[in-house]
């Protein structure tokens, strides 16, 4: 069973534990030979994937109990493959979901690290640095890498901590075991998403 989450920069597959991704316009001169169970946010795609007799649309099969107007299927996936607990998914953007006894209660958006580290760059050509990956987030920084990575990552800590509580957070996506590190009580689990995915399909029974 292949299985696809389609984003708008890559689509990632999965098939018998192997991960392997393609850039968008790559992926659309991809022709599958047999059957691809998918989710996407790319929204230029629908009509591409509706003409595409082997791609298979898991999002009308997903039903998360929540009163969040507009939520991205690639966050409800996630969710529905945590009963309890946060749900950080770190990519181009950083998005935070709390699960509670399997009711979503809400969540909000951050900018990826990448877009973050774009908008220093962005301000001035001096703060063109590379990400310090083991800042030092007690100690005020003295030099401008650790400055605009302290800039980056002590906010998002702060503010996932402040949510968290003592909830157990759950890390994915591809800048979320880089920040899994800074939590004692989280889990980063690159398969979150896909799990989710297959286990709806062996609910519904729809790979018969």
């Amino acid at each position: 069973m292949t299985l696809c989450d389609i984003g708008n920069t890559n689509a990632t597959f999965y098939n018998d534990g192997l991960i392997n991704r393609l850039k968008i316009d790559d992926f659309l001169e991809f022709t599958p030979q047999n059957p691809i169970y998918y989710i996407s946010v790319n929204d230029r795609l629908k009509e591409h994937l509706n003409k595409q007799k082997l791609f298979i649309n898991l999002e009308p099969h997903f039903n998360l109990k929540s009163q969040y107007k507009g939520l991205g299927i690639d966050r409800v996936a996630a969710c529905a493959g945590a009963y309890d607990g946060v749900i950080v998914d770190a990519g181009s953007a950083i998005t935070v979901d709390i699960m509670d006894n399997g009711y979503h209660k809400g969540g909000f958006i951050l900018p990826g690290i990448s877009k973050m580290l774009k908008t220093y760059e962005s301000i001035s050509p001096r703060l063109k640095v590379a990400l310090n990956s083991k800042p030092d987030l007690k100690t005020l920084p003295q030099n401008t890498k650790d400055a605009v990575s302290f800039g980056i990552i002590a906010p998002i800590v702060s503010i996932i901590s402040q949510i968290a509580k003592n909830r157990r957070i759950y890390f994915t996506g591809g800048d979320g075991e880089f920040l899994s590190c800074f939590f004692e009580n989280a889990i980063y689990d690159k398969m979150l998403v896909f799990r989710s995915m297959q286990q709806l399909i062996k609910q519904k029974r729809l790979n018969k």
